[in-house]
């Protein structure tokens, strides 16, 4: 059950509130409860049966002659209308019971999509009865507003995005060592513990089944060949964390091909070219990717495997490149916001999402690799297999924002370069 949500005394910029989405579950305070969706259809259903019962009983006193077809119609009508409102009172009556106390509540801000991240509640929920209300949103549209407010919001947890990103704002999270830590792969974990790893995430370059042969896209340098210009599809990232992720790999894919220094100057060599390829055009969201690809307007895609594994199981002519050079895997996280009014429950939640259970869950339903050591050889290839590229989460975090400065700046050139021709 859920509805959007505006915070009071906390504006959010216009930028953000025409992007942000907040989906919170109905029974989150004591306030007049949203019903969800079956509900709210009973809802109309009853409410139009009110509505022609009230007209039926206006037409028999009204229209229909006779003294007793007055009476029967009217009080017909009225023990309708009446039976009808007494049964919708009862109801709501019943969801007001159900709200949880203070301590078994959990406010999260997460950037997962639905289908993810409401399993995954649901089975914590059940387990611990912990009642979750969910906010969701883009990861650095979630982070930002995070910023621009100070740290003054409600929620207690950030569970998603890319951890370079939780890193950049890693001044309003508390660190957590939590329980079973120990059975993560350490090149996962966090130096400071100030977030918790999830899931695995290897960044790929997907194609069109159709169009492409998986000859002509081998490597990342191939991404770079002039017939592609135009063709290729990414996010912006600075929406999209797995973009922000997937913009870094495929410049420290070239710059180690090219011996480019690093850096800003290494950058602006570098960046420049792959806004070229883009034709200074890019998707606001991340999902978009994968369905250009699939419906043919695009030819090559960078997303995250997961992504494009599950668009393969639905059927979508996507084929998987794992590039020659290497590609990066680095994890998503869940982190405790400073001023967690449900810090304990915040803490729970975490050790639940690298337990065994969890973590199962995520590679069996959700094409997800597993941050456990255990489970490090399992899938096709496995991590173990896949080669890796160099990417100092620290160092990364530490430049995002001058990073997503010099790419807005060098989109926008390419941009006014096409209005111009």
């Amino acid at each position: 059950m859920f509805s959007f949500r505006k915070e009071k005394g906390n504006e959010i910029s216009n930028a953000t509130r025409a992007i942000l989405v907040k989906n919170k579950r109905s029974q989150a305070s004591p306030a007049p409860l949203v019903k969800n969706k079956e509900e709210k259809r009973k809802d109309i259903l009853l409410l139009f049966l009110c509505i022609t019962s009230i007209a039926l009983a206006v037409r028999s006193i009204l229209f229909v002659r006779g003294a007793l077809r007055k009476l029967y119609g009217g009080f017909l009508g009225i023990f309708v209308f009446i039976l009808l409102f007494s049964s919708c009172g009862r109801r709501t009556e019943g969801e007001i019971l159900k709200v949880p106390a203070e301590d078994k509540r959990l406010l999260i801000y997460t950037s997962h999509k639905e289908e993810l991240w409401k399993p995954i509640v649901k089975e914590f929920e059940e387990r611990t009865g912990i009642w979750v209300e969910v906010v969701s949103g883009g990861t650095n549209l979630l982070l930002e507003d995070i910023a621009e407010k100070k740290g003054e919001v409600d929620a207690d947890l950030f569970f998603g995005g890319g951890v370079e990103s939780l890193d950049a704002f890693s001044d309003y999270f508390i660190p957590y060592e939590a329980k079973g830590i120990e059975a993560v792969d350490p090149q996962f974990r966090s130096a400071s513990d100030v977030w918790t790893p999830f899931s695995a995430l290897p960044v790929v370059l997907i194609y069109n089944e159709k169009l492409l042969s998986p000859e002509e896209l081998s490597s990342w340098e191939d991404v770079l060949n002039p017939k592609f210009r135009g063709k290729i599809a990414m996010a912006n990232p600075a929406h999209s964390a797995s973009a922000f992720t997937g913009l870094l790999s495929f410049a420290e894919a070239v710059r180690e091909d090219t011996d480019s220094t690093e850096g800003s100057d290494g950058d602006k060599e570098i960046l420049p070219r792959i806004a070229k390829q883009l034709d200074g055009k890019e998707y606001a969201d991340s999902g978009e990717v994968p369905e250009a690809v699939a419906d043919g307007s695009k030819l090559i895609g960078i997303t995250l495997e997961e992504t494009a594994l599950k668009y393969i199981a639905k059927g979508k002519n996507i084929g998987i490149i794992y590039p020659k050079e290497g590609t990066t895997v680095v994890p998503d996280a869940g982190a405790i916001l400073k001023g967690a009014k449900h810090l304990e429950n915040a803490q729970k939640f975490l050790d639940f999402s690298i337990s065994k259970d969890c973590q199962n869950i995520l590679q069996k339903r959700f094409h997800r690799r597993a941050v456990l050591k255990s489970m490090a050889g399992e899938g096709e290839p496995s991590l173990l297999e896949i080669k890796r590229l160099s990417y100092d989460v620290p160092k990364i975090s530490a430049e995002r924002n001058r990073v997503l400065t010099d790419w807005s700046f060098y989109m926008g050139l390419i941009e006014e370069e096409e209005k111009a021709s």
